[in-house]
């Protein structure tokens, strides 16, 4: 039989346990989910957008601690449904409430409370066993005494609706003022766990939903309001440019860009097509540091009409 170990000053004994788990962050359209998770990662991984609705995907952003790994589940806004597709995103939102260990919600200080933080904060009120962590971010917006006023709101908010917060927690991603803050509290709440992903992984989004997220980011960039929820994107293809040198590869990825109306086709291509062009070369530049090599980007413009309220067409975005 093999000796027993005897625990050394150096085990586990005096170390506290690695934890590992999944968080998310909840909150209205446009409450700084996105910014946030970004920071806290500290690569580009969700999309953010000044525009409500542009998550749409699923995005973990993984944060890296000798002690503990804090894999964040960016899910869209949850908001009154007014499209098939609105359904959609509120039951993506409520299957994935339902599975993490910890939830977030993220209330913007420079904006009073209001009906959509009540209707998400009854929703949160429902899923009784997760851990809530209050999170008041755009601190960065307002004075000390409008934020002392947030944090009490939402501290009442709690009490009326029976929400035992474990934490609350004013931030400003943009500022990176207490950023570490929140992954520090988080933490705690995670089960006892070995890490769930390998040390290099920083979301497991497959490259091609993360292209296309990067691509519909800079195609919603400066566009007039009518058009957010109008636009998906599908890459087609990534394929490796044939005989290039080993040290000058050249991936090329061919991607379309879906509308819903003929009419606003004209709006993302832009006179002589200046506009497409320059999403090309914005979302070029940030899917060259994603992927880390040099990208051949091929962009069509192309309408599925009213795909938002069409089973079959959604299937066929991704959705």
């Amino acid at each position: 039989m093999a000796p027993m170990s005897v625990p050394t000053p150096e085990t586990d004994e005096n170390k506290a346990p690695h934890r590992a788990g999944f968080a998310c962050f909840v909150g209205r359209p446009n409450a700084g989910k996105s910014t946030l998770t970004n920071a806290l990662v500290g690569q580009k991984v969700a999309i953010t957008s000044n525009r409500p609705q542009t998550t749409r995907h699923t995005v973990r952003g993984i944060v890296h601690r000798p002690d503990a790994q804090l894999i964040l589940v960016d899910t869209p806004g949850l908001h009154k449904p007014r499209t098939l597709l609105g359904e959609r995103l509120n039951d993506v939102v409520r299957t994935t409430w339902a599975e993490v260990d910890v939830i977030g919600f993220c209330l913007p200080a420079d904006q009073k409370l209001g009906p959509g933080d009540r209707f998400i904060a009854k929703e949160l009120a429902e899923i009784k066993k997760t851990p809530k962590v209050a999170i008041v971010t755009k601190t960065d917006l307002v004075d000390s005494k409008t934020l002392a006023e947030q944090l009490i709101a939402v501290d009442q908010l709690g009490k009326e609706l029976g929400i035992e917060w474990a934490q609350i927690v004013p931030v400003s991603a943009v500022g990176d003022k207490q950023v570490q803050l929140v992954a520090d509290l988080l933490i705690p709440l995670l089960p006892q766990s070995p890490p769930l992903y390998p040390e290099g992984d920083l979301t497991d989004e497959p490259e091609m939903v993360m292209v296309a997220e990067l691509i519909r980011e800079a195609a919603l960039e400066g566009v007039r309001d009518e058009l957010p929820h109008s636009i998906a994107v599908v890459v087609e293809e990534m394929l490796p440019r044939e005989n290039r040198p080993a040290d000058r590869p050249l991936l090329d990825i061919h991607a379309n860009v879906y509308i819903e109306r003929p009419s606003q086709k004209g709006i993302i291509i832009g006179p002589k097509g200046k506009r497409l062009k320059e999403v090309g070369m914005k979302s070029r530049k940030h899917i060259e540091a994603l992927l880390g090599t040099p990208v051949f980007l091929d962009l069509h413009v192309k309408v599925a009409k009213d795909w938002q309220r069409d089973p079959k067409q959604l299937r066929r975005l991704g959705f």
